[in-house]
């Protein structure tokens, strides 16, 4: 979430409920006595701008606590008692493991004189790096993560090649925690062990080597006080004051250089690019997670690298975004919303800065996602069409050459190319296929297919993806896709799980995804994925500023619409709905089932933001002020508490049931948020007759980063609770 805009889902198929013959066990009812004992402090209050805010269990956010450590292992306990009572979550376990066991392949990228690509045998806790001397040489494991931990918990966050393609630098991260280990390898045959010592504290940065090879640049956050060795991540500390800095290979990290820091602004966050021609260093700067940025660039090959060098201004105002796509000389191509809340191409001369931005490639109908360069003078234009891909090939001169021979209905999940290279190869994914791989020629136009993904035992063609929209409550048309099998019957005899996002700018595309795969062949279930407002899918003006500030509530009404069509057009009862969202999908479901129990079954929420008074103090949680306000202002705050999960928890309406999880090692969105949700739902509506639970995984963050293992095992728990809770039969 909210930050470096990594998302991810769920799906459905064939296996519904009989209503002519019982259920293979009686649905779970909660017992109150049951709830494991959490202390209430009745004194813990505040008042904010007039309005008296309590916090009985503000305990909880200290993760260190004994008392929050007894929280941890009594929650997860109760929790697992519950999913006890299913009778096939084994089953589901091994299915999902069979359906995990496909080959998984990255696009193949070339590095120097090598091609590289990412690739999962099946059950494989992260995916190796291969190198191959040929896109038709042997290919050899050139960098396996699974050899730096037992149980898979340590991961590749972000890795970069040096010019010549000689040196790999890639950032480790333990237990899925946002902080970073950089470390520095050669990329030649034979060569073993580390070229470099390790840097140290990195945190939401990538890796950009100057062209003569000799270090990089990367952005670094202070150290939090005592903390060290597996409990980084678990802290709860403002991430403020991030640095640029520059480290020379074989230097220690005491004496890199210090390029940006604004101590003025300690909210401010840097990235930084090095230009195609190595020549600049361009800085741009966020002091949210708002798309607007300023930019800046320095002139790497005049003055080499410098303690806080004067940068000269492209952007200093924050009002557009501007993304740099490339260079030819002193003129610079962006990407920008200047003008354009669904995106254009614009040039800027360095040396003719009166003549301001001029336009390249303008804006269309359709919302420009991801631009490339490619053979020295082309661009590749990416444009999402209700939430599908349809991709360009442009010239710098602003022509088009080609439409993109995509399949329709697809979403390009990633594309691999280079100025100087004139191979192009993109992935497409969609709710039904796994993958295929296609290699573009830049000069015949052609496209021809590289490599296909398969997943043994499923058949696709007994599947189908409509896509509907449907009003919501002020009248706009809101999309949605349904996955299901053919020719369902639409009498409400279906259990059915429904995701949304609604924040950040966010698009939510189409995905494959296992899980809701076996949730529709073997539970008989339908999956739907509502692109509420809030979201990016159709830009900025018309989507995600609707759904966000003091608009926020369109999220959850969209939500609620969608749930309300699915049951009117025969998909499923409101009794048999499953909403799921992650992050600041985790609220859409928190605020959805205060506002609207009545409206679903089972509401599972990820990682959720859920103490919305609170939020900005901890870790990142600063940043997203643009999406939720900030709630040291009078308006902003009275407006949270209308929505805020935490502070409108209530007894006068059953609830569904209630599955919240986190992990104690997310540093995004910290568990506190979590903790403190379930303890005030077990206490207010203790007398629901549904359970209200929290699983807290272990070694693991926000998402990314987890090993296969505990993906099937979240997602194995997931489900057995929702079928203990609803009675949901197996079905071979």
């Amino acid at each position: 979430m909210i930050l470096s805009r990594l998302v991810r889902r769920i799906k459905p198929t064939a296996a519904f409920i009989c209503p002519k013959r019982p259920f293979l066990f009686p649905p779970v009812r909660s017992n109150m006595s049951e709830y494991p004992a959490i202390r209430r402090d009745e004194s813990v209050t505040e008042s904010l701008h007039g309005n008296i805010i309590k916090d009985p269990y503000r305990w909880l956010e200290d993760p260190d606590a004994p008392e929050t450590v007894e929280f941890v292992n009594n929650q997860n306990t109760f929790f697992q008692s519950i999913i006890a009572k299913n009778t096939w979550k084994e089953t589901f376990r091994e299915r999902l493991t069979k359906m995990f066991n496909y080959e998984r392949f990255g696009c193949p990228f070339k590095r120097g004189d090598s091609y590289y690509y990412f690739h999962n045998s099946g059950l494989q806790a992260q995916s190796v790096l291969y190198k191959q001397d040929s896109l038709t040489g042997e290919p050899k494991v050139f960098f396996d993560p699974n050899t730096l931990s037992e149980d898979g918990t340590v991961s590749l966050n972000t890795y970069s090649f040096s010019e010549s393609g000689d040196l790999f630098a890639y950032a480790l991260s333990a237990s899925g925690s946002d902080w970073v280990t950089i470390h520095v390898k050669s990329t030649k045959d034979g060569a073993t062990g580390e070229v470099d010592d390790p840097v140290h504290w990195a945190k939401f940065t990538s890796i950009e080597w100057t062209h003569d090879e000799k270090g990089y640049f990367y952005t670094s956050y202070p150290k939090p006080e005592n903390v060290s060795g597996d409990k980084a991540g678990t802290e709860t500390n403002q991430n403020t004051n991030a640095a640029l800095y520059y480290h020379r290979i074989g230097k220690p990290q005491s004496e890199d250089v210090l390029i940006w820091k604004d101590p003025e602004h300690p909210q401010y966050m840097p990235g930084s690019v090095v230009s195609d021609d190595g020549k600049y260093l361009i800085v741009s700067i966020s002091e949210s997670c708002d798309p607007a940025n300023l930019v800046y660039y320095f002139d790497l090959e005049a003055n080499g690298i410098n303690e806080r060098p004067q940068f000269v201004a492209v952007k200093d105002k924050f009002e557009y975004s501007y993304s740099y796509i490339t260079n030819e000389g002193s003129v610079f191509y962006f990407t920008t919303t200047d003008g354009a809340p669904k995106r254009r191409v614009v040039k800027y001369d360095i040396n003719n800065t009166e003549a301001g931005f001029i336009e390249v490639v303008p804006e269309r109908d359709d919302l420009l996602e991801d631009v490339s360069v490619i053979d020295h003078n082309k661009l590749v234009l990416i444009y999402l069409q209700d939430v599908k891909s349809v991709g360009y090939l442009y010239s710098l001169e602003g022509s088009q050459l080609a439409k993109l021979p995509l399949p329709v209905g697809v979403i390009v999940s990633s594309l691999s190319s280079k100025k100087k290279s004139k191979e192009l190869f993109y992935s497409v994914i969609s709710f039904l296929s796994p993958g295929v791989i296609y290699r573009y020629d830049v000069d015949t136009l052609e496209q021809t297919v590289f490599r296909q993904v398969h997943l043994e035992g499923f058949d696709d063609s007994q599947f189908e993806t409509k896509q509907v929209f449907y009003p919501s409550k002020d009248g706009t048309k809101i999309p949605m896709f349904i996955i299901s099998r053919k020719g369902i019957a639409l009498d409400g005899s279906h259990p059915a799980l429904l995701y949304g996002y609604g924040g950040f700018n966010i698009s939510v595309t189409p995905t494959f995804n296992v899980t809701w795969l076996t949730f529709i062949q073997n539970l008989g279930g339908v999956v739907a994925v509502a692109n509420i407002r809030g979201g990016g899918e159709y830009g900025e003006e018309k989507w995600y500023n609707q759904g966000k500030l003091f608009k926020k509530q369109n999220c959850f009404d969209d939500f609620q619409h969608a749930a309300k069509h699915l049951v009117s057009g025969g998909y499923t009862t409101s009794s048999k709905l499953i909403i799921n969202g992650g992050s600041n999908g985790g609220l859409l479901i928190g605020a959805c089932v205060n506002q609207a129990p009545e409206l679903f079954g089972v509401g599972i929420a990820d990682v959720g933001v859920m103490d919305v008074v609170r939020f900005h103090k901890f870790t990142i949680g600063h940043a997203w002020v643009s999406d939720y306000g900030n709630p040291d202002k009078k308006e902003d705050l009275e407006y949270i508490l209308s929505y805020s999960p935490l502070h409108n928890v209530q007894s006068t309406k059953p609830y569904p049931a209630v599955l919240l999880c986190t992990s104690d090692h997310d540093d995004r969105v910290v568990p506190l948020h979590s903790y403190k949700l379930i303890a005030e739902l077990q206490h207010t509506a203790r007398n629901n007759p549904q359970p209200l639970c929290i699983r807290i995984e272990t070694k693991a963050g926000h998402g990314a980063g987890m090993s296969t293992k505990q993906r099937i095992d979240a997602a194995t728990d997931k489900f057995a609770f929702a079928g203990a809770v609803l009675g949901l039969e197996w079905r071979a």
